[in-house]
């Protein structure tokens, strides 16, 4: 093997997206107190470039000007150059996204920000050709360099506007949220409907996942049929899509364009993760077989390339393959004509559209479908028995032919928020499918998290080569307690209930601000940085703050703790004008108003049958519900004294009240309509 012509100090990191630039010529430096200092002592700019592994522009832009030796010169005689994965530290990420954001308009990754050696920043932007970052790195050193005033009293400035945007609920003051309010919400939403191919009228789209689990959960609570009309039309053309992978299962990131059928072809467990979730949830209101199928062909997806063998997760795969974007997952027709014959080439090419809909460039064709089985068999004239066979058939041989192509990249660091909404996943998946692997599995990844990447009731956010690494920030904290309780609800295992409680309490202890009503993103025993972040607003992931609050609100509903739900109600209540006015970028908030404002019901199921009661109950799509099941006796508030020898019976309660005890499902349901 030829040695590299340069090393950096990146070749010591673990991160993947690091390791690929640890022999660019540029003199990366990860982000530590000695680069910091470095900065400082030698009075030099900071350049501090944010990235991820599975990132197509960051690819490019490393192609283009990090392997490029002049460019290198440049930044090396001038810069501090620190190179950052945005997903083990969202924490500096939102710090320089907003600087960006402040200056620009808008963000997105690679993103490039310079900033004076106190980490001030003065400049940024997202992905620059070669010529353009050379000409900005020659100014804004320039500058620097010859008027260090004008960059001081810009850099004081832009700090200044990242505090004040820190602040902007501190004062605010509101009681209550009303229906209304929720109702002009999703009025004013329906307005940005696509109609003719679902999600959004805009491109590129991005499923967003918690946004149709708010639809779903309000069109049923207030019987809206349109909104209920526009969520599975959604679903279907998103798992209809090329966003799909329709030979592999699991989603891309987005399309980059309208019609979900261009995707940008990474693959990232966080969407996965609640995307089964969406799905699950839809199965157990409709009992669609296309969710169903969905659902397994996403887990099968997660548990074939991104499980370790110990079973923990990865994080995401590349969307390229040998330098080219998508070239794994893609077709060129004389290839699929070689592969297939007769009646099956026939079938698998017009059922999956290798024509004018399903081609892409380059003569490629992208896998996608614009038909339910039924409506295809109709049409052609065949049976579904008949489709099955020729589909199964095309399938085994196009995989495996694909399994022999060179394959994306795999970034293979575990992190715990990531891992934590996969547990979620696999706990919906089981509630609408009790498949005994799923509860395994959903199960296992708790053990993970707590033996792996919990110390002394403390989370890690990263973990790789056996070592967990990086104080654990919000976003893990909120996922975990959530997940913990999700496994509990499943599995009547009430350590799950304790561990998720005392999480909480670390969380409200370290993280929360008693001034704002919010929780930080940092701990207060972290590091700090020029900004501390408060995570407000929903986005492809919920905002932190906001499963924080749906947290403590179920945490009270099974444990009666007031001061929870009175944390989480006022921090709904605050931000009831930003629900009102953009509710997609408050879906999460909007689902917590929802348990606020519609009846919260609490089952207890009592006895010896309680598994397979609770079973047969999540059969059903039931929202603002939550499930508290023990075999035999249990001090927790809503099983206590109600155990009955020889029985199974269940309690809903609500409000601190419950209805007199029923043995049958049935029964059950009438008590919650």
């Amino acid at each position: 093997m030829q040695p590299h012509k340069y090393t950096n100090l990146l070749i010591h990191e673990t991160s993947p997206y690091l390791l690929q630039h640890a022999h660019n010529p540029v003199d990366w430096h990860p982000w530590t107190e000695e680069t910091l200092l470095k900065a400082k002592k030698e009075n030099k700019l900071i350049l501090i470039s944010i990235g991820y592994s599975a990132c197509h522009w960051c690819h490019v832009m490393e192609h283009e000007s990090f392997e490029d030796e002049s460019v290198a010169e440049l930044m090396n005689k001038n810069f501090i150059n620190i190179k950052i994965d945005r997903e083990e530290r969202p924490d500096i990420d939102q710090v320089y996204m907003t600087a960006v954001q402040l200056m620009t308009q808008q963000g997105g990754w690679p993103l490039n920000c310079i900033a004076l050696p106190d980490g001030r920043p003065v400049y940024g932007g997202t992905y620059f050709p070669k010529e353009k970052w050379m000409h900005v790195l020659q100014s804004i050193s320039d500058i620097h360099q010859n008027d260090y005033e004008k960059v001081a009293n810009y850099a004081k400035e832009l700090t200044n506007g990242m505090l004040k945007s820190e602040s902007i609920y501190v004062d605010e003051v509101k009681e209550g949220i009303t229906k209304e309010i929720v109702e002009k919400s999703v009025s004013n939403w329906k307005k940005l409907f696509d109609h003719e191919e679902g999600g959004m009228s805009r491109a590129p789209k991005f499923p967003l996942p918690n946004n149709y689990l708010f639809l779903l959960q309000y069109a049923h609570l207030t019987k809206d049929a349109e909104a209920m009309k526009h969520l599975h039309f959604t679903l279907q053309k998103m798992a209809f899509g090329g966003i799909y992978d329709q030979l592999g299962g699991g989603f891309a990131r987005y399309s980059v364009d309208a019609e979900w059928k261009i995707p940008h072809f990474e693959k990232m467990l966080y969407d996965n993760a609640q995307l089964i979730t969406l799905y699950s949830q839809a199965y157990r209101e409709t009992k669609t077989d296309l969710y169903k199928q969905v659902v397994y062909d996403t887990i099968a997806f997660i548990e074939r390339e991104l499980k370790h063998e110990k079973g923990y997760l990865y994080s995401a795969l590349d969307a390229d393959s040998e330098g080219v974007e998508g070239k794994y997952y893609v077709w060129q027709q004389a290839e699929i004509e070689t592969l297939l014959e007769g009646r099956t080439l026939e079938v698998f090419c017009e059922f999956y559209n290798i024509n004018d809909i399903g081609y892409w460039e380059h003569d490629n064709y992208i896998l996608l479908r614009k038909e339910t089985e039924k409506q295809f068999c109709l049409r052609k004239q065949i049976t579904e028995d008949e489709l099955v066979r020729e589909l199964y058939k095309a399938k085994n041989v196009l995989v495996k032919t694909r399994d022999k192509r060179v394959r994306p990249g795999l970034d293979d660091k575990t992190l715990c928020s990531w891992n934590a909404l996969m547990i979620t996943g696999y706990s919906d998946a089981y509630k609408a499918i009790p498949d005994p692997d799923f509860f395994k599995r959903c199960g296992e990844l708790c053990v993970f998290i707590e033996e792996q990447m919990t110390k002394n009731g403390v989370l890690f956010h990263s973990y790789k080569n056996g070592k967990a690494k990086i104080n654990g920030f919000l976003e893990d904290y909120t996922f975990v307690i959530e997940g913990y309780l999700n496994y509990y609800e499943i599995s009547g295992v009430e350590e799950w209930l304790k561990k998720a409680k005392s999480l909480c309490e670390y969380t409200i202890q370290h993280f929360y601000d008693k001034t704002s009503g919010f929780f930080y993103f940092t701990s207060d025993e972290d590091e700090g940085l020029i900004v501390r972040k408060t995570e407000i607003s929903d986005n492809v992931i919920p905002a932190s703050n906001s499963q924080m609050a749906r947290n403590m609100l179920k945490l009270h509903h099974y444990l009666h703790l007031p001061d929870l739900e009175e944390k989480a109600k006022r921090m709904c209540f605050k931000l009831q004008d930003e629900i009102s006015h953009y509710v997609s970028g408050y879906s999460n908030w909007a689902m917590l108003a929802c348990e606020i404002l519609f009846p919260y019901k609490e089952i207890a199921i009592v006895g010896k049958d309680s598994k397979q009661l609770f079973e047969t109950l999540n059969e059903n799509y039931l929202p603002n519900c939550l499930f508290a099941m023990s075999e035999g006796k249990s001090d927790l508030p809503l099983i206590k004294d109600r155990f009955v020898e020889g029985k199974t019976v269940m309690y809903v309660c609500e409000n601190n009240t419950c209805k007199l005890p029923v043995e049958n499902v049935s029964a059950v349901l009438g008590l919650l309509k």
